[in-house]
């Protein structure tokens, strides 16, 4: 890839930073309904993978998957003039002098595109979308799956309330509302600390026509609702540079789940279902430290409760770092509770 410098493009002699954020997100928007227009779909790697494209590219974009997906540099003339003058407006461009390259990527899941966060995804508040992404979503659709084949989840004549907690780019909870039956009301509450994320979240759900309620701030301060489906896929690393996306907390990087998870139970309508997909790193195959914290909430009568291990080996790199030494790996695993009373 080129080695350019980039910075804030201008207009005359105004940064475009003061744009407001609500022109902003309109205009995200307008970009995102006309990128979906023109047929765009990109599937995202992994960063590392990410990483071996760009050492083997060297050259501009050609189209808007190389602009979008792989965030390659592009002249002005490779995107339509609407989609270039949009980005312009939102403040979505780096400035290389002769070729600009995105701030945003944007990425497709079955039929809705998903904004994030440009390559490499290293800011404090980056919206990160990747594998991980896709492995939740199809948790979450194929447990709706079996929750309606069982009837306990069949239609209802009034609205399911999702709540996806940490939504980052409102996958989890989009996927959630697609697996429901066709003529189900809902209503898709989305939560996140990062208010970039959840612009990003409302702009997708938006475009995909799904109404969105947005509980913006700290989950464990929402009290006093309840919901009949919670889904939640939250940070599971250990980071010391403590990203949003990223940082699960301490017992290496599972804390964070383990306190989203007790939350959620107290949230649970009876019959409600909470959907938990986090990542776990394994230091003995005698111990699961995820379940041997939760069993003594989950073992009443008031849950049914099951546990699946999703993938054994997940970001394997991470296992370079000094701080992950005991462990062997790590696993993504998925927890399903029931509120049964």
């Amino acid at each position: 890839m080129p080695n350019r410098r980039y910075e804030v493009a201008r207009y005359g002699d105004q940064y475009l930073m003061r744009t407001s954020n609500a022109k902003r997100i309109m205009l995200l928007e307008e970009l995102l309904r006309s990128i979906a227009l023109q047929g765009y779909s990109f599937t995202t790697v992994t960063p590392r993978t990410h990483e071996r494209f760009l050492l083997g590219f060297d050259g501009l974009a050609k189209n808007a998957r190389d602009v979008f997906g792989w965030n390659l540099p592009f002249n002005a003339a490779v995107l339509p003039p609407l989609i270039f003058t949009l980005m312009t407006e939102a403040d979505l461009l780096f400035n290389g002098g002769d070729c600009f390259r995105s701030k945003i990527r944007i990425s497709s899941l079955g039929e809705d595109l998903f904004l994030h966060s440009y390559f490499p995804t290293n800011d404090a508040d980056a919206v990160f979308f990747g594998p991980d992404t896709y492995r939740f979503a199809r948790f979450v659709q194929h447990s709706l799956r079996l929750f309606q084949s069982r009837s306990s989840f069949a239609h209802r004549s009034i609205p399911v309330r999702v709540l996806d907690v940490g939504c980052g780019s409102g996958a989890g909870g989009i996927a959630a509302i697609r697996a429901l039956p066709t003529h189900q009301l809902y209503e898709l509450n989305l939560n996140d600390l990062n208010s970039t994320a959840l612009d990003y979240a409302r702009i997708c759900a938006n475009v995909a026509g799904i109404p969105i309620n947005a509980l913006p701030g700290d989950f464990f301060n929402i009290r006093g609702l309840e919901f009949d489906l919670i889904v939640s896929n939250p940070p599971y690393l250990s980071d010391p540079a403590g990203r949003l996306y990223r940082d699960g907390g301490s017992h290496l990087g599972l804390a964070l789940s383990l306190r989203i998870a007790k939350h959620a139970l107290g949230l649970l309508a009876p019959g409600g279902h909470f959907l938990l997909y986090t990542g776990m790193a394994i230091t003995s195959d005698d111990n699961n430290p995820l379940l041997s914290e939760l069993l003594p909430s989950l073992a009443s009568d008031k849950f049914q409760w099951s546990y699946e291990e999703i993938d054994p080996d997940i970001f394997g790199e991470e296992l370079e770092q000094p701080y992950y030494k005991k462990a062997n790996r790590i696993a993504a695993v998925g927890l399903t509770v029931t509120r049964i009373k």
